[in-house]
């Protein structure tokens, strides 16, 4: 067998034109559609992403959060009804009579938390469980805390489940989750093109549990032996996983045999865009809105985390709810597409007309045409690629925050600075890298340019106390952990520490995420473009095509991501000329850099892509953990990739009165300025080179033909005159040009 021709699988390009007839040529009106929709894909992926994340995480809020009152007599009983009745809907409060079936409550994850009112003394205790994710812990402590501080009471906390040392973060439960809802819905629009014979149920279903079976294998190698988040537990991985991609999986044939090639965007939709915020695993799903909160009792991602969480963490309560979920999603799914199968046959609206496996397809999109054992690989190895990295980068740089040299400034005279600096080195010397600075103002503009994260200024005088200057918009979790830390160095010296945040969150922004998604918005919109315009243009082979395609996306996509995240979320107020700005010149840098491999790769390309201008960039930007609480390897990597300084751009534009912009854009301008020359001078001659293989035909493809109203004579010149192939004739004629 020939595996280099570009005709057809067989060596023989005659026998397969003959078997395999080719579309008809495209006319100006299809092409103009085909375009049309190259540029739809990306926008209403981009779109629905951004919008549901920016929207439901900008300003998390506690919504119907279950909590206890622990305590007997009309004091407890007070506190719990001022409890809910002030707290706005915030919260839902049961009384219980005893610590110990508080505690036990939050172990069965019936309540977030629980608080016991003092019957003696003026400590209230809170009891929460960090196993329950560290944004529900969070709320607990926020709210329960601050009821008790109202009624003068101190407040001590006890963590009744806590996490191991592996998963500091509590997110281990939903890397595993991403990456089994990645392995079951990314291999459908790859199989549709390259291997549609395979989507018939009877050959779908044990592929899709043998693949469930490889992939929650390897989900649980990189966070249990590799990255060390979960120690041992494989049974259950192998047992939730291959539910939980199976399940999907088939859930997913369904809405490939219903909607064809347009069937990620439900599946991309409902799995992750969908799924995360209604996880519970990210932020708590008590933080969002009523219909996410519904969302986490049915969608598979939320029902895999929390099956595995519980398993792990909870001794096993709510288990197998979660379980009994998956189980609908894979027997409604998979019946669902055997009675689509039997209704509509094999053939897939928008995929390939021919599906057997010498039929001239490409192994991925937009790729030349490729024997079926390539075909097999690809469709294997590209979405195994994208599973196996999401889940390590992710998992290996968040799932144990770990302070290290971070910067403080000491500001005071230099000997009484140097010698707290001394003073100080042996207890927070491992975490903290601290230098003397003679002044405030000067100590102020250090933050601005983010060199140091805070700065704790010595009291002037007898009775005053010292202050710890901050940014939280520089980082919110930064700002926490050095907060805590001179907090306790001030309670040592015998007083309060006095706080002052220079660049304060704003109302819209309380978790500090805005500038991350800002930044990752523009990001996706570049390499998508080109990831797009890879599988749906092949034709385009020039750059100086493609250049006036790019610059139009880019203006457009900046102008409408501004007016999504400011005027119809509300969650980026102002600044529209600068965000439209710094947002086109990064749209169109990211694409021609990411163009650099995807015209060169085709899609398979797209993973080392997603690696660096993507994946890597998001523990090296500090959008979400501060830089000096990830591994030092993503260290250097801020000053060099386009989504740090992306995400640089947007934090400083609303937070820091636009320090350090000209070092980001400088960053974001290398990059294009390198990837459009590396297009010009090395990719177009390589892709028009002599000898360069085609891609593989845009068509035919399957659209079934409405039934028309027949009559007598209709039927019988029908029947005198179907000579040219029977129904996969009539099908290539009717359906050719949908390709």
């Amino acid at each position: 067998m020939s595996t280099n021709h570009p005709d057809d699988a067989t060596g023989n390009p005659a026998a397969s034109a003959e078997k395999y007839p080719p579309p008809p040529p495209e006319t100006p009106v299809e092409r103009k559609g085909r375009m049309i929709a190259l540029f739809v894909m990306p926008f209403l992926i981009v779109t629905m992403m951004y919008a549901t994340y920016m929207g439901t995480m900008h300003d998390p809020q506690p919504r119907d959060l279950p909590v206890a009152v622990v305590g007997a007599g009309a004091a407890a009983d007070r506190f719990a009804e001022e409890l809910e009745a002030g707290s706005d809907g915030a919260l839902e409060v049961r009384r219980v009579a005893d610590v110990a079936e508080a505690e036990d409550l939050v172990r069965d994850q019936e309540v977030a938390g629980a608080i016991a009112v003092p019957a003696e003394g003026r400590t209230a205790t809170v009891y929460r469980a960090m196993a329950s994710g560290a944004s529900q812990a969070t709320l607990v402590d926020r709210t329960l805390g601050a009821a008790a501080v109202a009624e003068s009471w101190q407040v001590e906390t006890v963590d009744v489940v806590p996490l191991p040392e592996g998963d500091g973060s509590g997110t281990m439960a939903l890397f595993a989750a991403m990456g089994m809802m990645l392995a079951g819905y990314v291999p459908l629009s790859g199989m549709l093109l390259g291997t549609p014979n395979l989507l018939r149920v009877r050959r779908f279903l044990p592929i899709a549990v043998g693949w469930g079976a490889l992939t929650s294998s390897l989900v649980w190698l990189v966070l249990g032996p590799l990255v060390g988040a979960v120690d041992g537990h494989y049974p259950l991985f192998l047992g939730v996983g291959t539910l939980a991609v199976t399940a999907v999986a088939s859930a997913q044939l369904l809405f490939t045999k219903v909607l064809g090639p347009f069937a990620v965007l439900l599946g991309m939709l409902l799995w992750v865009v969908f799924g995360v915020p209604s996880s519970n695993l990210a932020l708590s799903v008590h933080a969002m809105p009523g219909f996410l909160q519904w969302l986490h009792g049915v969608l598979p991602l939320p029902a895999a985390g929390e099956a595995i969480r519980s398993a792990v963490y909870f001794d096993g309560a709510g288990f197998w709810g979660h379980v009994l979920t998956l189980a609908l999603w894979l027997v409604v799914g998979l019946g669902l597409a055997v009675l689509k199968e039997r209704r509509s046959g094999d053939l897939i609206v928008g995929g390939p007309l021919y599906t057997e496996p010498d039929a001239p397809l490409p192994a991925l999109s937009g790729g030349p045409v490729a024997p079926y054992r390539r075909r097999l690989v690809a469709v294997a190895l590209f979405p195994l690629s994208i599973v196996v990295t999401v889940v390590t980068l992710m998992s290996l740089s968040m799932h144990q925050p770990d302070i290290r040299d971070m910067p403080v400034a000491v500001v005071g005279p230099a000997d009484a600075a140097g010698q707290v600096v001394d003073q100080l080195e042996p207890a927070l010397g491992d975490y903290l890298d601290l230098q003397v600075v003679g002044s405030q103002e000067e100590a102020t503009d250090l933050i601005r340019s983010q060199d140091v994260v805070a700065a704790y200024v010595l009291p002037g005088g007898a009775g005053e106390s010292p202050t710890l200057v901050t940014a939280g918009g520089a980082g919110a979790s930064q700002q926490s952990a050095v907060t805590q830390m001179f907090a306790a160095v001030a309670a040592e010296g015998g007083g309060e520490l006095a706080t002052d945040d220079i660049a304060p969150l704003t109302e819209d922004d309380t978790g500090g995420s805005n500038s991350m998604y800002v930044g990752m918005g523009w990001i996706m919109a570049g390499f998508l473009f080109f990831a797009v315009m890879r599988g749906g243009a092949p034709d385009l082979t020039r750059t100086r095509q493609l250049l006036p395609l790019v610059a139009g996306w880019s203006v457009g996509i900046s102008v409408w991501l501004w007016f999504l995240y400011d005027v119809l979320i509300g969650a980026v107020n102002g600044h529209a000329l600068e965000l439209i700005g710094y947002g086109t010149l990064t749209v169109f840098a990211v694409a021609w850099a990411s163009a650099t491999l995807i015209r060169v790769g085709g899609l398979g390309a797209l993973v080392p892509v997603m690696i660096v201008v993507m994946l890597a960039g998001v523990p090296a930007s500090g959008g979400g953990l501060s830089i000096y609480m990830v591994p030092d390897f993503f260290r250097p990597l801020a000053d060099i990739l386009p989504l740090p300084a992306a995400v640089d751009l947007a934090r400083s534009l609303v937070y820091l009165d636009g320090t350090g912009v000209g070092g980001d854009l400088l960053v974001i301008a290398i990059w294009g300025i390198v990837g459009v020359a590396l297009n010009f001078l090395v990719v177009d001659r390589w892709l028009n080179r002599p000898g360069a293989a085609p891609h593989a035909p845009m068509g035919p493809r399957y659209r079934p033909e409405r039934p028309a109203k027949s009559t007598d004579t209709d039927t019988d010149t029908d029947t005198d005159t179907d000579t040219d192939g029977g129904a996969d004739g009539q099908a290539l004629a009717g359906a050719s040009r949908a390709g």
